[in-house]
């Protein structure tokens, strides 16, 4: 099979497309003829090395069609999508024309979307339904903070928060970007200036919720900028990878505040955060309907692998990309 492998760990150049034997599935496993992959950058830190030593073959989620599965569950031919399970980590990833992918993270999907559209959803609205709805429990009426709305997994906080009834105010630090969040329905767009917690209470709002994908280094503000007995739960880390200086949760958590933390790659498809809870396809219906945007901003080509990690890493794309597999 054709595959993209690391060759060495750094940037986006260390991508090469190559040959590799065709996996074989074994107990518990579904071998899938991936058709097309999203891109996260949780690949590019892979690739970067810098979450140490990790499979050859990168790519977290993909969407294609089930070649075998061994216990019988899925019929070959199937079409199906599928996320984590160690993908890219552990064992091999989707930046291949076949990967094998424990069978409790692959989902079958009754859409007829194209390949790169459903390739677009999996990784992103798992995410951030069980950040939404797991651990912060929102629940309509209330008004979400969405911290860092532009990149992939924020856009799809914000529709999935709006289309469930909550208000939502999202964050970028760019006021070029505001547009793009009031159409996805936010209620008031905010420029981060990593102040944001004066800013809310300027203006008067009491946040429910605070979803956090700036990370260690807007943890204390976030705190701050939520409401009495508010929830915040952290998801992503696009502020870098430093902790956080001498938290003190005496004094930096405030009384009643709840802090969760949501780390998908490691629990996703596990029995306690199983995939079946995430309405996949409902949020196909949605897509289908044109009721939600979360189609591809850009799709590659597979021997556009380099370029689509460059356009990554630049933070350019302000949504979901995914490559084609030819």
């Amino acid at each position: 099979m054709k595959a993209i492998v690391i060759s060495a760990y750094g940037g986006p150049e260390m991508l090469h497309v190559t040959e590799l034997p065709d996996p074989v599935p074994g107990p518990g496993e579904v071998l899938i003829r991936v058709k097309a992959f999203g891109l996260n950058h949780a690949e590019a830190y892979m690739r970067a090395g810098a979450w140490g030593e990790v499979a050859a073959v990168p790519g977290i989620e993909c969407a294609g069609l089930v070649e075998a599965d061994p216990s019988g569950r899925l019929a070959t031919g199937t079409r199906v999508v599928a996320i984590l399970g160690g993908m890219g980590r552990t064992r091999n990833g989707s930046y291949a024309e076949l990967v094998t992918v424990p069978a409790t993270n692959v989902a079958a999907v009754q859409s007829r979307l194209g390949w790169a559209e459903l390739a677009a959803v999996p990784e992103v609205y798992a995410t951030a339904w069980n950040g939404l709805f797991g651990n912060l429990g929102l629940r309509p009426g209330e008004l979400v903070l969405v911290r860092g709305a532009t990149s992939s997994l924020g856009r799809a906080a914000v529709d999935l928060a709006v289309t469930h009834g909550a208000s939502v105010l999202a964050t970028t630090r760019n006021p070029a970007h505001v547009p793009l969040l009031e159409q996805l329905g936010a209620e008031q767009v905010l420029i981060d200036d990593g102040h944001l917690a004066a800013q809310v209470h300027r203006d008067g709002h009491v946040v429910d919720a605070v979803f956090d994908l700036v990370g260690n280094n807007a943890l204390r503000d976030s705190l701050a900028a939520v409401g009495p007995r508010g929830r915040v739960c952290q998801l992503g880390f696009l502020g870098g990878f430093e902790p956080v200086h001498e938290f003190n949760p005496i004094t930096d958590l405030p009384s009643g505040v709840q802090l969760s933390f949501f780390g998908s790659a490691f629990v996703l498809g596990s029995p306690e955060f199983p995939l079946t809870d995430v309405p996949l396809d409902e949020i196909y219906a949605r897509v289908e309907s044109g009721a939600s945007a979360a189609g591809p901003v850009r799709t590659f080509r597979f021997g556009e692998i380099v370029e689509a990690h460059r356009v990554l890493e630049a933070g350019t794309a302000l949504g979901k990309m995914t490559v084609t597999v030819d």
